[in-house]
């Protein structure tokens, strides 16, 4: 986990000596943008004809919570996954039911109370888990984002329009609650020699991953049966998944079965003919298994239309190391730079909101967003990650995204 990946960008460049939040002036602007849009919307009649929430009873309690029918934020896409509405949420926690989802032969239905997870291989004490046994051991809570190694993988191809859902959908949120993957081990007597592990899923697509043992694993691992606060959604992994925080999501292996514990990785389909890295030479890099640094603008984003005025440039930043310690945001292209205000809760391996204030006169504009976690990797340049990586990659694409503001406010997506 902490050994350098061959293809690692950390591409420096020029940061602007411009104080990172200048509260007078955008409050100043926040204030001239209220006024104006309050005199724009100064229309009592249309208040008057409002329905008065005040003059009739409101809905009873129901046995499980319903958002307003005026949120209407959801994930898209279909088939095999649904992507994130990023450009939509708040804070750092997705909600289970718009987390994203990735599976690969359907989600299955399983039946807790019959399900099993057997450890066994280098072990003492091979055993078999029921779910309620294992949430006997001790709990523990870890807030981490996952996200598939796919995402963002458009940018390694030709340049398209489409929104921040669509280009950086792939990656959410959550609190996951569950046992410790280390004290399992200890319960079943992991051997002396035992480096990796084979995690398997019971969906059709019999999903397995090797896992290696390492000390960073060890630590943060679990094996999982809550998110935000109720059992795991059935497309995250119900009943049991296993949570490997900072690493690629397809490792982090849903509806777990079987752990085999063993002195080698296991050479699946899933790490050999898929998610390997392809390199310029023809060479496939396996067992890139880290997250690296990566941040994207959600508001203004592509699809998305400004007015002229004060706008609170908006985003998320994030890092399979550990925490984002600080956010950059370029209106110009990524000739100058500004650092941007870091949203708290600033969490090792979360999702980091940040925002910028900016007055955007009308002219054309490219804004892109770059970040540096706390081992120092600042966030590449796509142009770099081409010259290291080359073009027939699908995964692990963590370069600067670009979103270009024309004239008339429209932003679409370019490459940065």
């Amino acid at each position: 986990m902490s050994e350098e990946t061959p293809g690692r960008v950390d591409e420096p460049g020029p940061t602007a000596d411009v104080p990172s939040w200048d509260r007078r002036r955008f409050l100043a602007g926040s204030a001239s943008l209220m006024a104006a849009a309050l005199i724009g919307a100064a229309d009592t009649s249309e208040i008057e004809r409002t329905p008065d929430p005040m003059r009739a009873p409101g809905a009873g309690a129901r046995p499980y919570g319903e958002r307003s029918p005026f949120d209407t934020a959801a994930r898209s896409g279909g088939g095999s996954l649904s992507l994130t509405p990023l450009q939509d949420l708040h804070g750092i926690i997705t909600p289970s039911s718009l987390h994203f989802e990735r599976h690969h032969n359907g989600v299955p239905a399983i039946d807790p109370s019959r399900h099993r997870l057997l450890i066994h291989g280098l072990v003492d004490r091979p055993l078999v888990f029921t779910v309620e046994e294992l949430m006997r051991f001790p709990p523990v809570s870890r807030l981490a984002f996952i996200e598939c190694s796919g995402n963002t993988a458009q940018a390694w191809g030709e340049e398209r329009n489409a929104t921040v859902q669509e280009t950086h959908g792939l990656t959410s949120t959550s609190e996951w609650t569950g046992v410790k993957l280390s004290l399992l081990l200890d319960a079943v007597g992991m051997q002396r020699g035992a480096t990796w592990m084979l995690a398997e899923g019971s969906d059709a697509a019999a999903l397995a991953r090797s896992v290696p043992l390492t000390d960073e694993i060890l630590r943060d691992a679990l094996v999982c049966y809550g998110q935000n606060g109720e059992a795991l959604r059935p497309e995250q992994g119900y009943p049991l998944r296993l949570l490997l925080p900072g690493c690629e999501g397809n490792i982090n292996v849903k509806w777990l079965r079987r752990l085999k514990v063993g002195a080698a990785p296991f050479m699946t389909r899933w790490e050999t003919a898929k998610y390997t890295d392809l390199m310029p030479d023809g060479t496939a890099y396996q067992f890139s298994l880290v997250m690296e640094a990566k941040s994207v603008i959600t508001r203004p984003s592509g699809g998305q239309r400004i007015h002229r005025g004060v706008q609170l440039i908006q985003g998320l930043a994030w890092s399979g190391r550990g925490a984002i310690t600080q956010v950059e945001v370029s209106v110009d292209g990524g000739r100058t730079w500004r650092t941007a205000a870091l949203q708290e809760p600033i969490l090792p391996k979360c999702h980091t909101r940040f925002h910028w204030p900016w007055r955007w006169d009308g002219r054309e504009a490219i804004l892109e967003s770059r970040c540096v976690d706390e081992t120092g990797y600042r966030q590449p340049t796509r142009r770099a990650l081409l010259a290291v990586r080359g073009s027939e990659s699908r995964y692990h694409f963590n370069g600067i995204q670009g979103w270009k503001i024309e004239r008339d406010g429209t932003v679409r997506n370019i490459h940065a």
